[in-house]
This record gives C-alpha cells, structure tokens and sequence, in this order.
C-alpha cells in the first residue's frame, strides 16, 4: 500500500461504529458450555507431546545453542517439517475438514485478494480481512472487559511494558512471533518465567496467512507453536492472532484442526505500530484521543484492543491510556483469561502442572496466581471473570484494507456469562482461576 492510501485510510477509519454491522455475519458465535469455543479433547497433544507422561521430560534452557537447534532462522521451512504435523494436516484435508479454497495474491502490501468467483464475504471464504466473521473466531470481549493483549514480541521494548504490567498486577496475553523469540530469549523469559503472563501464537515470519499453502500455514504456526512447547516447560498454546487479521476458513480451519488453535482478531486498533516508522501515520496524541473515546465511551460490546509491544512509543501509548481503563472500571484480563477457562491447551496457566492428556483433564483448577488483576478501585469492585532476515527482528502489522482500522468493526457475539462464571466468583473472593 502506498503512503497516500494509507494515510486515506487511516482518515476515514477514525469513527467506531457501535451499531449494527456493515456485513451480516454467516454464524453467531456462542459460548459452549463454561468453555468458549474450545473443544476439550484434541490430538494436537500428540504433536509435541516429547516422551511419556510422567517422565520428567525436560527441555533445553532458554537461549541456549540446544534449545535453538533445529529451528528455521528465517523462513517458516517446509522441507523438514515433522511426519506429525504433516500427517495431521493430511488427515483433516481427507475428512474434508479443511476447505479446498485457493491461496490469495497480496502485491505491495495491499489487500490480499482471490481469484475471481471466490468472494471473501460468502460463507465458503469469509475473510477476516473483509471483516467476515464465523463461529469461534475471537473480535470482542464481554461487556465492560477490556482484554490486555500485544503483538510483535518479544523485544527489547517488551522490557519497559513487562516491568509496568508487573508492577501494577496485570496480566496479558502475548502473541508472539517464533523468530523475535529465538532473537530475544530473555524478553521471552520475563514475559512468561517472570511475569507469568500468557504465551500465544502470532507465527513465525508474519506473513499474510491467506497467500500461504496449507503446507505452508501449518509451518508458520507449528514452528511457533514448537518454540513455545519447549521454552514454557511443554505448553501448548490455546490462542492465536494471524497477522494483519488476515484469514479465512481454509486457514481457521487448519489452525484449529490440526493445532487446536482459537482465532483472535480485535474491535479496535491503535495504529500504534506506525509510530516507529519513518513517516509515522498517527501520534501518541491521536491514540489518546482514540483511547479515550474507547475507554469513556459504553462498555457494551467489551474491547479487544490491537496494540503492539513493537517499540518504545507503542508500550508508552498503552501506559498513557491504562490510568483511564481503571477509572472508568473496566474490568482488564489477559484475552486468554476472557472463557474463565485454560489459558493452554494442556495447563491452567504459566505455573500450573503440565497435563498432555486431553483438556477435559484440567477439572480441578490450580490456586490462584500469585499476582492477580482482581483490585477494587475507590469507586467500584473490579471483578475480573486478545520474513525476516537473519538477524532482524520481524516489524509489525501493515495497513491493509479497512482492516487494520478497527474503526468500523461490530459487534457480533451474543455472549452468555456462563463461560466466565467461575472466574467472577474468584475474583469476588480476591483470586482469579487463569
């Protein structure tokens, strides 16, 4: 996209529209039980599971030569990609559980598009980027919950938003590219060994997934998901953000199918990725302002906010804009925490004990974390219930579309309190089941 069409973007993408959508949605996504939208038993355990249960397996240390042995440096590489993985994705593709819809082209960083007959609004594509919403997919938070969630990480400006979620007791969701962590081992480590915040999947390269082969898909998130499973003691990631928000049901469906993976998007955007570049295409003024219409205005639906742990400019949008999100009583939870559910596939949280059987496994919830977001404000009780090259860190999220403005997105989820009773319950008693 060139700077001009940016720009015109970013200046008709500024008023949040909080009626109905622009586009009808195909399917309403609905809370399933007390957990929302996951299946509690799925064979990704078998993917990464590294020796018998009860072995005590053990995985190199982080930032070591063994530890990044055997990883793409660059390129999400397809040659050797596991037999597991692989065999995974062919068994969904012959149960007819991965849509046979054609790879789309994206040329100078435009839109991705689809050849001709494939529309992206229509069921059998629906692209997120078109703003096409489906069952399961992840836009928005409850009502009066604002989901703390960052992309890009880890980098060296993680540091400075590490030390500030720690020193105030939040926790968020960090949706991570595989190749920044293999740059920045000890970011990663603070993030999850430290703070205990939740790990999630942002790929490893940060292409638009939609352009990819499945084969190729399945590399940018299992590589990622591999890294992850090794660096956090065998965790396997429940959440993941495709970036630029670009996917469709070929791509959800492989991510979920053979991984296991929710889908995330946002209902609201920053921009705040374009404040380290060179022509930078909004202000640390004009996210307040933006922030502030967000957090002022209604609670109804909740706020999945796009914001980046990119650099120092972006951390310091979220700090300025986080006196607001407590004064006006927004509840704030990791988007992982938004189902009062497991935050991993296979473990409660970043301290809790590791269990590669199936998810339906976890009943007995572990005690709370040590920190909690669960604080009662002066005013009102908070009750807590989203190819680079070697060497270089991969840069954030482009413009692309209208969606990278969350601007004009809607609310579609009709979304009952079951999924998060049990976590208004902890939080009423000062914990919070993560």
């Amino acid at each position: 996209m060139s700077r001009l069409s940016a720009i015109l973007l970013l200046a008709t993408s500024t008023v949040y529209a909080s009626v109905a959508p622009t586009h009808e949605s195909h399917t309403e996504n609905k809370p399933i039980g007390n957990k929302w939208y996951h299946e509690d038993d799925h064979p990704v355990h078998a993917l990464f599971k590294r020796g018998p249960v009860g072995d005590g397996i053990t995985y190199p240390a982080i930032g070591t030569l063994e530890w990044s042995a055997g990883f793409p440096q660059a390129t999400a590489d397809t040659t050797f990609l596991p037999k597991a993985w692989v065999d995974a994705l062919n068994a969904a593709a012959l149960a007819g559980k991965i849509p046979d819809i054609p790879q789309s082209t994206s040329t100078n960083g435009l839109d991705p598009v689809y050849p001709t007959g494939y529309d992206p609004m229509s069921p059998t594509v629906c692209s997120s980027t078109a703003k096409c919403v489906t069952q399961g997919d992840i836009w928005e938070a409850p009502p009066g919950i604002i989901a703390l969630s960052f992309d890009d990480g880890p980098l060296p400006a993680s540091d400075q938003l590490y030390q500030f979620l720690a020193a105030h007791s939040e926790h968020a969701t960090h949706f991570v590219i595989g190749t920044n962590i293999l740059l920045y081992p000890e970011q990663f480590r603070t993030a999850f060994e430290t703070n205990q915040d939740d790990i999630a999947v942002h790929t490893w390269t940060h292409p638009y997934m939609t352009t990819k082969s499945n084969l190729e898909v399945v590399a940018e998130i299992g590589w990622t998901m591999e890294l992850i499973h090794n660096s956090t003691g065998g965790r396997i990631p429940r959440y993941w953000r495709p970036p630029y928000g670009d996917s469709d049901m070929r791509v959800r469906a492989i991510a979920q199918q053979v991984f296991g993976l929710t889908t995330v998007i946002w209902n609201q955007d920053t921009d705040d990725w374009t404040l380290s570049e060179p022509i930078p295409l909004t202000t640390p003024e004009k996210i307040q302002q933006d922030m502030t219409k967000w957090l002022t205005g209604p609670k109804t639906p909740g706020l999945v906010i796009l914001e980046h742990e990119l650099s120092d400019q972006s951390v310091k949008s979220f700090i300025d804009a986080y006196p607001m999100m407590v004064s006006n009583g927004w509840t704030r939870l990791s988007l992982a925490q938004l189902d009062g559910g497991a935050v991993y596939q296979n473990a409660w949280n970043s301290t809790s004990q590791v269990i590669p059987a199936n998810v339906g496994d976890l009943a007995a919830k572990p005690p709370a974390r040590a920190s909690t977001t669960a604080k009662p404000s002066a005013t009102s009780a908070k009750i807590p219930v989203s190819s680079p090259s070697p060497g270089k860190p991969v840069s954030s999220d482009k413009p692309h579309g209208n969606q990278k403005s969350g601007a004009t997105h809607f609310s579609v989820t009709s979304l009952a309190l079951t999924g998060i009773a049990a976590a208004i319950v902890a939080a009423a008693a000062g914990t919070i089941m993560a």
